[in-house]
């Protein structure tokens, strides 16, 4: 089963950046393991997908040219 993206570039790129932000909380700064919540919008800009967006009908992507 492929999943269909639905995560666009902008978002793409806000998602890893805030994610790997918060990720460095738990090892620098404040250490703090709420930091860990930091690897939801990582994984989500990685792999272009995010379940919510499924859940809401939305969608980020471009849509495609048919024909």
């Amino acid at each position: 089963m492929k999943l269909q993206a639905n995560v666009g570039t902008l978002d793409r790129v806000l998602r890893i950046a805030v994610g790997a932000g918060l990720l460095s909380l738990a090892f620098v700064g404040p250490q703090t393991p709420l930091g860990y919540i930091g690897v939801v919008p990582l994984i989500t800009g990685l792999f272009k997908f995010c379940p919510a967006y499924t859940l809401f009908g939305l969608s980020t992507c471009p849509m495609e040219r048919q024909g």
